[in-house]
């Protein structure tokens, strides 16, 4: 008799990042979205780590579901601002608004941080995004881990590719900003993807030993 397959939850509702999860982890594990449990109270992001707001989550829908559960934080870290937009990167521009206008919220808050870092120079617009990772049961804490990637504030959004701020994020070594990039580039050197190809032997061990 087969055994049955661990599910584990996704915490969000990015459909951009379940796809990016889903493709990096892979495994012999059944991934349910948010959508696909009952419907659950959100849980407030207010950490003031991305490693503190990852944790909260995973722990948080874990209990109210009953299921293992994987959650993320990450953003958009400029030198320049101070670390900003860091956590508060999904409402930088204030509001939040529904994921069908998802879109409309990634401009607003690309606008604003390239109006913050107007007359700074190319060499002081470093930058890089974050995502900390965080797997938990309704009991505890399972894994952890962090992933980066550095590189450059444009000027201006260049490329149609990604989500979020990736179309100011230009990367050196590629010559291209993050939204030109396929998926599969992106995946190859992407802050999630980093944090990811970390967590997934400690996932695969943690599934091994039951």
């Amino acid at each position: 008799m087969c055994e049955k397959r661990r599910q584990i939850l996704v915490a969000t509702t990015n459909p951009g990042k379940i796809a990016e999860l889903r493709a990096l982890l892979g495994g012999d594990v059944q991934w349910l979205a948010l959508a696909d449990v009952r419907q659950m109270d959100e849980i407030a992001e207010d950490g003031t780590t991305f490693a503190a707001n990852a944790r909260k989550k995973a722990l948080g829908y874990a209990r109210a579901a009953g299921l293992w559960t994987i959650a993320d934080d990450s953003g958009l870290v400029v030198d320049a601002l101070g670390g900003a937009p860091g956590v508060k990167s999904a409402r930088f521009s204030g509001e939040k608004l529904a994921d069908d206008q998802r879109t409309l919220i990634d401009h607003r808050n690309i606008a604003k941080v390239l109006e913050l870092l107007e007359g700074v120079p190319e060499n002081e617009r470093t930058a890089r995004f974050v995502c900390c990772l965080c797997l938990a049961s309704p009991e505890n804490v399972l894994i952890e881990t962090e992933g980066t990637l550095e590189g450059l504030i444009t000027n201006e959004e260049i490329g149609k590719n990604g989500f979020g701020y990736d179309p100011i994020l230009f990367v050196p070594g590629l010559d291209k900003t993050v939204a030109q990039l396929t998926s599969k580039q992106k995946n190859a050197i992407s802050h999630r993807g980093n944090a990811i190809r970390r967590f997934r032997p400690l996932l695969d061990e943690l599934l091994r030993n039951g």
